[in-house]
């Protein structure tokens, strides 16, 4: 099976469902990731196309660690729209390229309008890449809609998951991919005086807590017409 997540920013994905890719890459699955905004607001000293540049390379780093192929649509940090035809173009493209059977990406609802907005330029982009006649100049095929999967916002604050995943056996995995995102938790360390991998672990725990488990991650389906399915797609 081929599956993509897409977040906004460079660490989302590693903070929310880097377990479940890392589970699925050890199965056999085709991972592919896929950022939208390239943090460049995302520090209080490290200026806008320094960070811009180091954070694609932490997610490059990041996405190694488990396996996955990266992919990054570039957007500013607060521009992200899914009313910008640009970013919606380009992430169709993404989507056409990969084929997906799966899509993991943000909730509808969070504490970030760009977290939010990447799932609604998602919901947009997918369904334009099944179109044959929506990009003339494509030189991909159109891809099926596929169902999407919601992932937890940062602490699942305001989210109750219906669906887990063991990540008991990848949640090492999972941490040491989010630490290649140094530059974000250098920062919350000393100015937001946050340990990251610490709050991610035991949000993790929690989720196991819930589901019986050591560590888990928690998804809820997209109930839209065409995004449902009989199969059980989570590992």
């Amino acid at each position: 099976m081929r599956v993509l997540a897409i977040g906004c920013h460079p660490d989302d994905l590693e903070i929310a469902c880097y377990g479940t890719l890392a589970k699925y890459a050890k199965l056999g699955h085709e991972v592919f990731v896929c950022h939208i905004a390239n943090g460049n607001l995302g520090h209080v000293e490290i200026m806008q196309d320094e960070l811009r540049a180091i954070r694609l390379q932490e997610a490059e780093n990041a996405a190694k660690i488990i396996g996955a192929k990266h992919y990054s649509i570039d957007i500013g940090d607060l521009y992200v729209t899914a009313e910008n035809d640009t970013l919606v173009n380009r992430l169709a493209a993404v989507v056409r390229d990969i084929q997906p059977e799966l899509i993991i990406t943000h909730n509808d609802h969070d504490y970030m309008n760009d977290h939010m907005q990447t799932y609604y330029a998602t919901l947009r982009a997918s369904f334009a890449a099944s179109l044959a006649h929506y990009d003339l100049t494509a030189t991909t095929p159109p891809t099926p809609v596929c169902p999407i999967y919601h992932m937890d916002p940062v602490t699942g604050t305001g989210f109750i998951p219906t669906e887990y995943v063991d990540i008991s056996d990848t949640i090492e995995l999972k941490l040491e991919a989010l630490a290649c995102h140094k530059s974000q938790i250098d920062w919350m360390r000393d100015h937001d005086h946050i340990d990251f991998l610490d709050l991610v672990r035991t949000c993790s725990k929690v989720r196991g807590y819930q589901s019986g488990v050591a560590y888990a991650e928690g998804f809820r389906p997209n109930h839209n017409y065409l995004r449902m399915t009989t199969k059980r797609l989570l590992p």
